[in-house]
């Protein structure tokens, strides 16, 4: 296998205990180029190193979740905003975690989803498609959002509810 990038055992930071690296690229893809400073994960299984997936800043991803395919974590440190992705979640496809979301458990973002500004989604909840959860919005237990569906301003969807379609779910 190709390597796209290495994790620097000489730069770490600990979170919950765990030990995490931050990685740099072997290689160009994507819009990431060869050298440069991505976020940090516990292992190589975290990240794929095929497509274009990658964690960026300081973001994190750790336990036994993963990101794959063209998925991307973000987390800013001049702002102070961490995604992170934990548990035995996953994040796939072109889906996006950034801004202090957490993603955990055995929670899935997938297709073209996106997961931002201080929101959660936890348990075997799913968001998927074209799908955004943001604004401290929380998606848990077995619920879905999909289709072109948003959840914000803190609103929960939790249980087996699904959100779906064009559907706006929006609490303050």
């Amino acid at each position: 296998m190709n390597k796209k990038y290495e994790l620097l055992r000489g730069i770490h930071i600990t979170v919950r205990d765990v030990k995490l690296y931050r990685i740099r690229a072997l290689k160009s893809f994507g819009n990431v180029k060869k050298g440069d400073l991505g976020g940090y994960v516990e292992s190589e299984s975290n990240l794929s190193h095929e497509g274009n997936c990658w964690v960026y800043d300081d973001a994190k991803v750790f336990g036994s979740a993963l990101v794959f395919g063209y998925a991307c974590v973000f987390g800013y440190a001049w702002v102070s905003a961490n995604a992170w992705v934990s548990g035995n979640a996953w994040v796939s496809g072109d889906a996006w975690v950034s801004d202090n979301a957490w993603v955990s458990g055995n929670a899935c973002v997938s297709g073209n989803a996106c997961v931002s500004d201080n929101a959660w989604v936890s348990g075997n909840a799913c968001v998927s498609d074209n799908a955004w959860v943001y604004d401290h919005a929380c998606v848990s237990g077995n619920a879905c959002v999909s289709g072109n569906a948003c959840v914000s301003g803190n609103a929960m969807v939790c249980g087996k509810d699904h959100v779906f379609g064009y559907a706006r779910v929006h609490e303050r």
